[in-house]
C-alpha cells in the first residue's frame, strides 16, 4: 500500500522537524515539511498530497492564501490546523481528516 502524503507547513524549524518526524513515525504516512509559502506551493504542485497540516506561526493572510491555493488546485484536499498538543492529538487530527 502506498503511503498517505501529508504536507506540513510551519514557520518554526524545530517544531516543523518534530511534527514531520512524528507524522513519519506512522509507516502509512509520509510527511513533507515546508517553512515558507513558496516551498509549500512548490511541493503541493509536485506531489499528490491527501492532507495539509498547518502549524502555528503562520500569519492569517498567508494561511488564507495557502488554503485558497490548495483548494483551488485540489477541491478535495483536507486541511488541518495543528497548534501542538503532542503526538496523540496530531495522529487523531490526521485520522479525522482521512476519514
Amino acid at each position: 500500500m502506498e503511503s498517505t502524503q501529508i504536507l506540513v507547513v510551519g514557520r518554526h524549524p524545530e517544531i516543523l522537524a518534530t511534527v514531520v518526524r512524528l507524522v513519519n513515525n506512522n509507516p502509512d504516512w509520509n510527511a513533507t515539511g515546508c517553512q515558507t509559502d513558496e516551498e509549500a506551493i512548490l511541493a503541493f504542485d509536485q506531489q499528490a498530497f491527501a492532507v495539509v497540516l498547518l502549524g502555528g506561526g503562520i500569519e492569517p493572510a498567508s494561511e488564507d492564501q495557502l488554503c485558497a491555493y490548495f483548494r483551488n488546485r485540489n477541491p478535495k484536499i483536507k486541511i488541518v490546523q495543528h497548534y501542538g498538543g503532542g503526538s496523540g492529538l496530531l495522529a487523531a487530527e490526521i485520522y479525522e481528516a482521512l476519514k
